[in-house]
């Protein structure tokens, strides 16, 4: 156990326990084998969700974005020695982590579902975020390989630190010190530095993959032993299934390796959903909404990745409806504004060719004749505008020989609305 081959199985080895290398043979293998040992293995990819970043993704990953501390490198915040000389910066990032701020998501529920219905052996995770616990798995069924926040401790003599205390201390950015005045020295979460030992509750239960019926591994690189090694302790006849975005490690390469690749969230919805389980997770996800007093207690992030994403497509659409809607306005001004000024015997107080091509930053100061009047909002004046507006204002130009810029300079520009947008290419027709 520890070595196996990453070559894929191919696709016409048949396998050993499943009918099929699908999720619905999956989903029968569970029910009807009675299943009851399952063990998770988790990385940081389940917790991205929850707006969480993982540690090593280029651009967007923790480390990436911890040049603001002033590290002489990203990884130093996780180093006990530079802790020792300087435990700032770790307190900073403790205050953007700290449980209680990131609400489960639903593969952390979905775990908890397994712990519901007696499905849980043993949960391993390389997390340090306490979301498993927050969803409502028990301590005692968690293996946090790195180590967590759960519990705090003096790294000189380990006499254990406060919860209340110590969360008082990350809110308030202060560095806590031991409670024994001997000894006064740092207190840190119980959180694996570099330079330190693993739990010993890892090595204990390092093997316990090979008692499983069932292993699933989501959301992780298997890229840090000697976590990266538990999916080969699992016997070879027992499927495995990896929730991930990509294939990592040996996974796939045996004949009851089944791969669902994907966001976590996604494949665990659609796995609840071929067991029959899918209106119990979304229950328990609901149940994990935090309440207004704890979003102002605890700071809380108030959306997911996904819910921010939902308000933001919304936020853009309210957007672009009061765009059409000023430039519906200006469509019906303009348009009264022509047809009072081609009224037989009636001079125009501006010229039309003024009145179409007016730039929309001109000041009153720059424009006497029309201080006073009810100016548009111009911002939208396409001659391909929606029908009924410009096409018939356009025709009547036409019939009094008048010819006009129907396009200012900010004619059919949603720049404000989509910055990003190249405002070179050709105007697309709303």
């Amino acid at each position: 156990m520890g070595n196996e081959s990453s070559v894929p199985v191919e696709d016409d080895v048949p396998p050993q326990t499943l009918e099929s290398r699908t999720l619905e043979s999956v989903a029968k293998y569970i029910t009807e084998r009675k299943v009851r040992r399952i063990v998770v293995m988790t990385g940081a990819g389940i917790s991205t969700a929850a707006g969480i970043p993982d540690f090593r993704s280029p651009d967007t990953g923790l480390y990436a974005n911890l040049a603001r501390l002033n590290l002489p490198y990203a990884e130093a915040v996780f180093d006990i020695s530079y802790f020792r000389n300087n435990p700032l910066p770790f307190y900073t990032l403790a205050h953007e982590l700290y449980p209680g701020r990131y609400r489960p998501t639903v593969t952390h529920c979905f775990m908890k579902l397994l712990y519901d219905k007696g499905l849980l052996l043993k949960l391993f995770t390389q997390n340090i975020d306490c979301l498993e616990r927050e969803a409502g798995v028990p301590g005692e069924m968690i293996v946090e390989a790195h180590g967590s926040f759960a519990s705090q401790r003096c790294i000189e003599c380990k006499t254990e630190f406060p919860d209340t205390m110590m969360k008082k201390a990350v809110q308030e950015r202060e560095v806590p010190r031991c409670l024994r005045k001997t000894c006064n020295g740092l207190v840190k979460p119980d959180i694996v530095f570099f330079g330190e030992a693993l739990p010993e509750a890892f090595h204990r239960n390092r093997t316990l993959p090979a008692a499983a019926d069932l292993a699933i591994i989501m959301g992780t690189s298997l890229s840090v032993q000697p976590f990266a090694s538990l999916p080969s302790y699992v016997r070879e006849e027992t499927p495995r299934i990896l929730i991930n975005l990509e294939r990592v490690g040996g996974l796939g390469s045996r004949a009851d390796d089944v791969l669902l690749l994907g966001e976590c969230d996604a494949g665990v919805r659609k796995l609840a959903d071929a067991l029959g389980w899918l209106d119990e997770l979304e229950d328990l996800w609901q149940r994990t909404t935090p309440s207004e007093h704890d979003q102002k207690e605890h700071q809380l992030p108030l959306k997911t990745r996904d819910e921010k994403l939902e308000e933001e497509v919304d936020q853009l659409t309210r957007d672009i409806d009061q765009t059409l809607k000023l430039s519906k306005d200006h469509h019906s001004w303009l348009g009264n504004h022509l047809k009072d000024n081609q009224q037989p015997g009636k001079k125009a107080s501006v010229p039309l060719e003024s009145a179409l091509s007016v730039p929309l930053e001109t000041s009153a100061d720059a424009e006497p004749e029309r201080h006073g009047q009810d100016k548009p909002s111009i911002n939208t004046c396409d001659k391909r505008g929606p029908e009924g507006t410009y096409a018939n204002t356009s025709k009547e130009l036409s019939d009094e020989n008048n010819t006009a810029d129907l396009e200012s300079k900010e004619d059919g520009n949603l720049s404000h609305v989509f910055p990003h947008i190249d405002t070179t290419r050709e105007k697309s027709s709303l």
